[in-house]
């Protein structure tokens, strides 16, 4: 009777489990898709939801994480039309990430998403920059120790490599290098994961074939961002690339 109701116990744990995947897999699909489809309402909602349930729960180490980067996407969202709407969310990202560093200092996806935040934030504020991309890249540094293959980790760290190098410098050339090691590490991942992060695929082939593109490598470049769609058919930026392909 006593090992009935362990093994109970035990399903009843399960399937909690089980549904807080499935929740937290549903809340980070959603959030993929309103910043692929650029539905700037869609992620105001998410925000304004997740706030009300990190609120009701501060534990939930798992809400945190997600407002973090349903705010991250808002603010790439927001960048090219309003900068200081652009600031705000990846300050919100930023802060709203150190709860969970505190209790998990070894939580690679958090160091990984607050170093994304950090560096979109030191692009938009000038007088900060430099302090503010150091924190970016000691965040990324920390990650990468402890998780050298992570997918998102390595594709930062190919955009810290090649932001502002010379096309054909040594920079650009390991930047390039980190970005196809990217793309690779993301085919070998689950794209689908309902437990833990997933985002970064269709933005890691996006990427690769955009800088093909500027390479000369059109097809190399039609290929790549083929794949970004395959992953992520409505995510307008790549549709529009993909476009751009075509033009003579």
């Amino acid at each position: 009777m006593r090992i009935a109701r362990h093994f109970l116990l035990a399903l009843m744990l399960g399937g909690a489990c089980a549904a807080q995947a499935q929740e937290g897999g549903d809340t980070q699909a959603r959030i993929d898709y309103a910043y692929q489809t650029e539905d700037g309402n869609s992620l105001a909602d998410l925000v304004q939801n997740l706030t009300a349930q990190v609120k009701s729960d501060p534990q939930d180490i798992n809400a945190r994480y997600h407002l973090a980067h349903a705010q991250y996407r808002a603010g790439q969202l927001s960048n090219e039309r309003r900068a200081r709407g652009a600031e705000a969310a990846f300050s919100d990202c930023i802060d709203e990430l150190k709860p969970v560093l505190d209790k998990n200092a070894g939580s690679v996806e958090a160091m990984v998403l607050q170093s994304a935040c950090y560096a979109a934030l030191a692009d938009l504020k000038s007088l900060e920059a430099v302090l503010l991309r150091s924190r970016a890249a000691d965040r990324l540094k920390a990650a990468l120790k402890l998780e050298p293959r992570n997918p998102r980790a390595v594709l930062l760290l190919a955009m810290q490599e090649m932001r502002g190098a010379r096309p054909g410098s040594a920079e650009s050339q390991k930047g390039f290098a980190q970005l196809l090691a990217a793309a690779q590490l993301f085919e070998q991942s689950s794209g689908t994961r309902l437990d833990a992060p997933g985002w970064g695929h269709a933005e890691a082939y996006l990427a690769l074939g955009r800088e093909l593109k500027t390479r000369g490598d059109h097809l190399g470049a039609r290929n790549w961002i083929e794949k970004a769609l395959i992953a992520a058919p409505d995510y307008k930026l790549a549709q529009r690339q993909l476009a751009s392909l075509t033009k003579p």
